[in-house]
């Protein structure tokens, strides 16, 4: 070997050498997000599962998933930067867009009915419900939109008939308050419907039987934070999207169980109910659905006119979703986990 070969090969080894004993850059610090959530429904497994699998950290994330019971008071922390990502319904959003905030809908990953209609036993018809309570979350939450779309499924209207709004809160709390008495009906996903109706309750009407689309389990920021922070929004919504992937890939089914178990407080027969509501209620492209906003608004500018004068596609900004299906991120994260678009 030649004397200029020998010292480059000492030069060479005199760096990795040094490169081995300097200490490891760290790692940079994942970005906290607080997300509040205004109800416990099967369809946000893809949020808890990104949480609990270390998705949301593949991406950056250091998440703090919230419930804040009520979409009204999740709505204030989203006007005053407590809280960074929402995930609720479009009546309360539309309703603070209104009132002059400035949100945004990117993604929905929910935007067909998945609510039984149960009664209690005395219940046998539609028309028997004039005059009688049911259970909501909250006036202006999802659960209420579900109420006016049954209401006008079947031919009836809140105010001519009487219809009485109860808030007791989230589905689990309204399942005790129909068992109990306290209201007479309730629009509710199979897994809290088909336990009131082991009980004696009737379901009067099953999910299915309504096709309109609403805007539920929607993705809503601030305009501000978009603004500011339009990466950082878009890895969380690729958090989200792996984690919806993850829970509905035939292999992953025992993992997205024990998380059902945990999150809706049920047995492993309560958390079967709520793997079939994921499967049947959660859009597998989630992009915002128009249409469905569009329902929102219709019913919910009787209460509040306001609403009726603003344009729905305005308060969409559909580009981040729009992006990640067109690069084909969707499909390949679906691929990957074995999960299926159908």
């Amino acid at each position: 070997m030649s004397v200029h070969h020998r010292q480059r090969s000492i030069i060479v080894t005199v760096a990795l050498l040094a490169a081995l004993l300097l200490p490891l850059a760290p790692a940079p610090a994942a970005t906290k997000l607080t997300i509040g959530y205004a109800t416990v429904t099967a369809r946000l497994m893809p949020l808890w599962i990104a949480d609990e699998q270390g998705i949301f950290l593949k991406y950056g994330i250091d998440a703090q998933p919230i419930l804040i019971r009520g979409a009204p008071t999740l709505v204030a922390g989203l006007a005053s930067g407590d809280l960074q990502i929402g995930r609720t319904g479009g009546s309360a959003m539309l309703s603070a867009v209104a009132a002059g905030h400035d949100f945004k809908f990117l993604a929905s990953f929910s935007s067909r009915n998945t609510y039984d209609l149960v009664v209690r036993p005395n219940i046998k018809r539609g028309e028997d419900l004039r005059g009688k309570r049911f259970a909501v979350t909250s006036i202006g939450g999802t659960t209420w939109m579900g109420v006016l779309l049954w209401l006008e499924h079947l031919g009836l209207d809140e105010q001519r008939d009487k219809i009485q709004m109860q808030v007791v809160g989230d589905q689990g709390i309204q399942v005790q308050a129909i068992e109990n008495g306290l209201c007479d009906a309730g629009v509710l996903d199979g897994a809290f419907s088909r336990k009131l109706k082991q009980k004696g309750m009737n379901i009067l009407a099953e999910y299915s039987e309504l096709t309109k689309l609403l805007a539920g389990q929607s993705l809503v920021v601030h305009q501000s934070f978009l603004r500011q922070h339009p990466d950082l929004t878009e890895n969380y919504l690729k958090a989200e999207i792996e984690g919806l992937a993850f829970s509905l890939a035939p292999k992953n089914k025992p993992t997205v169980l024990k998380a059902m178990m945990k999150y809706l407080r049920t047995d492993a027969a309560g958390a079967e109910d709520g793997y079939l509501d994921l499967l049947r209620g959660v859009d597998r492209k989630p992009l915002p659905s128009v249409e469905g906003l569009r329902n929102v608004q219709r019913l919910l500018k009787l209460r509040t006119p306001k609403v009726g004068d603003l344009k729905v596609e305005d308060v969409i900004d559909s580009r981040i979703a729009r992006r990640l299906d067109e690069s084909g991120f969707i499909d390949k994260t679906f691929a990957a986990y074995g999960a299926s678009l159908k």
